[in-house]
């Protein structure tokens, strides 16, 4: 229940095209929360009306939102916590994607980047 802004969209994967006519549909879940922001996955799906099973999947894509006050001051987010092991999925994979989105914004060094460094090195 807090105002949010957008600070990044990246990771977008378009797979098909949305048409004239159709219906536009959004499926959007928080994989994880930080501080604060939160990683906001977006699934979007097209629905020709005129058709029997016409949704078809077209595009996703990852957000980052910061929660903020009045003063457009950021401010703390909840903590979630998975439950599902696809859940679990998208909350391990949301720090490396904040770290990547950290490195390619120069507000981090690579070797700090712990969880990439785990992610790719071999054991």
């Amino acid at each position: 229940n807090r105002i949010c802004v957008t600070a990044s969209v990246d990771f977008v994967d378009f797979r098909s095209p949305i048409h004239l006519a159709e219906v536009v549909l959004l499926e959007a879940f928080v994989t994880r929360s930080f501080n604060t922001s939160m990683e906001v996955r977006i699934d979007v799906w097209a629905e020709n009306m005129q058709q029997v099973n016409g949704k078809r999947f077209c595009n996703s894509a990852y957000y980052t939102f910061v929660a903020v006050d009045q003063s457009g001051r950021p401010i703390p987010v909840i903590e979630i916590e998975p439950d599902t092991d696809i859940e679990k999925k998208y909350f391990e994979g949301a720090m490396r994607r904040r770290e990547l989105r950290l490195v390619s914004a120069g507000r981090m060094k690579p070797e700090e980047a712990l969880n990439l460094r785990d992610f790719f090195s071999p054991e």
